[in-house]
């Protein structure tokens, strides 16, 4: 399974997605890796330039061939129309792509959220083999009750979050 990791690649999954599970903590979201990178706007800094606000994004491998665009298609999700100058976003189209969300509005302190992260990931390799290949992205939605759970990475905590994830993962099987 890859990993999400450029903003690029989290923004375009959000944007032309859709949610394929839901509980009450979490929200899958899946895109079809046919999604692509639209041509820098003169407006944008190009990678070559410094952004002068935020952060600029790292530049995606270049583009692929239209039989590599179809393969590995999950079908109902939308992907961006091909144009020229577009350049793929996933590079890897044979396997699902994972990304995790957990704001820290949800979840303050910084041990809970990579144990949160950590969970995500270990339950996903879990089920790889029964995902789509697609682009998804695992979005906490809604923070854990500190009062059922004093301690940033209690057993019960990391147990219930394991259950919930087996619960969304079920919803998007193959």
């Amino acid at each position: 399974m890859q990993r999400l990791k450029t903003r690029a690649q989290f923004e375009a999954v959000m944007a032309a997605g859709r949610t394929v599970s839901r509980t009450e903590h979490f929200a899958l979201h899946a895109a079809s890796l046919d999604i692509v990178r639209r041509p820098v706007d003169s407006s944008e800094p190009s990678p070559e330039q410094p952004a002068t606000q935020g952060r600029s994004s790292v530049q995606p491998p270049g583009p692929r061939s239209e039989a590599a665009a179809t393969e590995g298609r999950l079908d109902g999700l939308p992907a961006g129309p091909r144009t020229k100058g577009s350049t793929a976003l996933f590079a890897v189209r044979t396997e699902p792509w994972l990304g995790v969300i957990v704001p820290k509005r949800w979840a303050r302190r910084a041990v809970t959220r990579n144990a949160i992260k950590r969970q995500i990931y270990t339950v996903s390799q879990d089920v790889e083999a029964e995902l789509p290949v697609a682009a998804h992205v695992v979005r906490l939605r809604a923070g854990f009750d500190r009062t059922l759970f004093r301690s940033a990475t209690s057993p019960e905590l990391k147990k219930a979050v394991r259950l919930e994830l087996q619960r969304l993962f079920a919803g998007v099987r193959r």
